[in-house]
C-alpha cells in the first residue's frame, strides 16, 4: 500500500473538497478530533479515504483545513461590519457602536462563529499555536487598517494601532461574548450597554478632544 504521508497534497476538486471539509467539520463537532476517523469522514462525505488523504495529507491538516474555512467565514462578518459602518460615518462613536452591534447580532447567528469557537475551545490541544495566533492578527488585521486611517484623519490618536485594536476588541465585542448568555430584549439591552459604554472607554482612552466628520 502506497504511504500517503510522503505524498504530495493535490488540489482536486473544489466540489470533493466542500464535501471533505463539511463532512469533517460535523464530526468534529459531534464526535470530537480524536474520535473522529478519516474512514467516517470519507464515508460522510462519499469519496474514498484515499481521497481525503490525497486531499488534505492526514487528519491534523484536515482539522486545520476544517478550522480555517470555519474561520474565514466570520472574518468576512468584521470585514462586512466595517464596510457598513466605519467607511463613511457622520459620528464616530455611533459608528463603532454599530459596528459592534452588528458584529455580534451576526455572529449569534452563524453556524459558523459558533462552530469556530467550538473547535478552538474544544481542539486547542490539536491546534497548532500558530494557527491560533494568525487567527488572532487575522480578525484584528481590518480594525487596525481602519485605526490607522483615523489617526491619519485626526479621528484617533493611535500611536499603536494594533493595540488599539486589541483594547477596542476587549471593551465591546469581546466583552459581550465572554459573558454568561441571557435571553430576549434583556439581553439586548445589556448587549448594547457594554457595547455604548466599551465605546466611551475606548474613545476617552483613543478620541481627539474635538471630532470632527470623516470626509
Amino acid at each position: 500500500m502506497e504511504n500517503t504521508e510522503n505524498k504530495k497534497i493535490r488540489q482536486g476538486s473544489s466540489e470533493k473538497r466542500a464535501k471533505i471539509i463539511a463532512a469533517a467539520r460535523d464530526l468534529f463537532l459531534s464526535d470530537g478530533f480524536d474520535r473522529s476517523s478519516v474512514d467516517a469522514v470519507a464515508a460522510r462525505a462519499g469519496v474514498s479515504k484515499r481521497t481525503v488523504y490525497d486531499y488534505y495529507g492526514d487528519k491534523l491538516n484536515l482539522l486545520i483545513a476544517v478550522a480555517e474555512e470555519t474561520s474565514e467565514a466570520v472574518l468576512e462578518l468584521i470585514k462586512q461590519g466595517i464596510s457598513d459602518y466605519l467607511r463613511k460615518f457622520e459620528n464616530l462613536e455611533q459608528a463603532l457602536c454599530l459596528f459592534c452591534e452588528q458584529f455580534v447580532a451576526s455572529a449569534k447567528g452563524s453556524s459558523d462563529y459558533s462552530a469556530l469557537i467550538r473547535l478552538i475551545t474544544v481542539e486547542a490541544d490539536n491546534l497548532p499555536s500558530s494557527f491560533l495566533e494568525k487567527l488572532d492578527n487575522a480578525a484584528e488585521e481590518e480594525l487596525i487598517r481602519r485605526f490607522t486611517e483615523f489617526g491619519q484623519t485626526g479621528l484617533l490618536h493611535v500611536p499603536d494601532p494594533e493595540m488599539a485594536a486589541k483594547h477596542f476588541a476587549a471593551l465591546t465585542f469581546l466583552l459581550v461574548f465572554n459573558r454568561p448568555g441571557g435571553t430576549g430584549a434583556l439581553e439586548e439591552a445589556q448587549t448594547k450597554r457594554i457595547i455604548t459604554e466599551g465605546v466611551r472607554v475606548f474613545l476617552c482612552a483613543y478620541g481627539q478632544p474635538t471630532v470632527h466628520n470623516e470626509d
